[in-house]
């Protein structure tokens, strides 16, 4: 992988270990020479994220509407930042730019994107590893709830597959490295809908 696209929170609630986590990950993947593409703010976890990355001599990737560039604070130090109209552009230039796709804790819009783009996958538009950075349990609910989709019938246990996850930003990067799905096991494939 060249490069990992971000979602993360314009938020940072002051967790000590989703600091350590940003810290580690940002240190895997500078010496992994994996570039940064995350959302482009200098605040919350999104600015803690690209500063480390900087900070260790990596290159940090920024996509952002021009409406969120005063209120997300717009980060003036990255390596590039390219400003999109709206919010259905940034995403798809940030699955654009990258070769697999790691959440870290956030909120609604943190999960909005990862959801959108796990179903891209689901549906075969990209054949992208997708991981859940699950700090100090912060996933462990909406975790429980994929498997409790499994177990209602409305997800295939192939696709609640699809989601990688660790505690550990060293071994979920390991796993994105590794991820290699069956493309004929997604759900829109096995329909035969393409």
């Amino acid at each position: 992988m060249r490069s990992i696209c971000v979602f993360c929170g314009a938020n940072f609630n002051g967790d000590p270990d989703l600091r350590q986590a940003v810290d580690l990950l940002a240190e895997v993947m500078v010496n992994r020479n994996i570039a940064l593409v995350f959302g482009g703010g200098k605040v919350g976890v999104m600015g803690l994220m690209a500063d480390a990355i900087l900070q260790r001599g990596g290159q940090a990737i920024g996509v952002i509407p021009g409406f969120l560039m005063d209120k997300e604070v717009g980060h003036t130090g990255l390596t590039e930042m390219h400003i999109v109209e709206n919010m259905h552009q940034r995403k798809q230039m940030m699955n654009d730019l990258s070769d697999g796709i790691l959440t870290l804790p956030g909120g609604f819009g943190t999960l909005e994107e990862f959801f959108e783009v796990l179903t891209w996958l689901q549906l075969g538009l990209h054949n992208k590893p997708i991981g859940l950075l699950n700090i100090g349990g912060f996933y462990d609910h909406l975790l429980k709830q994929m498997d409790v989709m499994v177990e209602q019938r409305f997800l295939k246990p192939t696709n609640r597959e699809l989601v990688l996850t660790s505690a550990d930003p060293i071994e979920l990067v390991s796993l994105m490295a590794g991820f290699n799905p069956n493309p004929d096991e997604v759900w829109f494939r096995e329909r035969n809908l393409t």
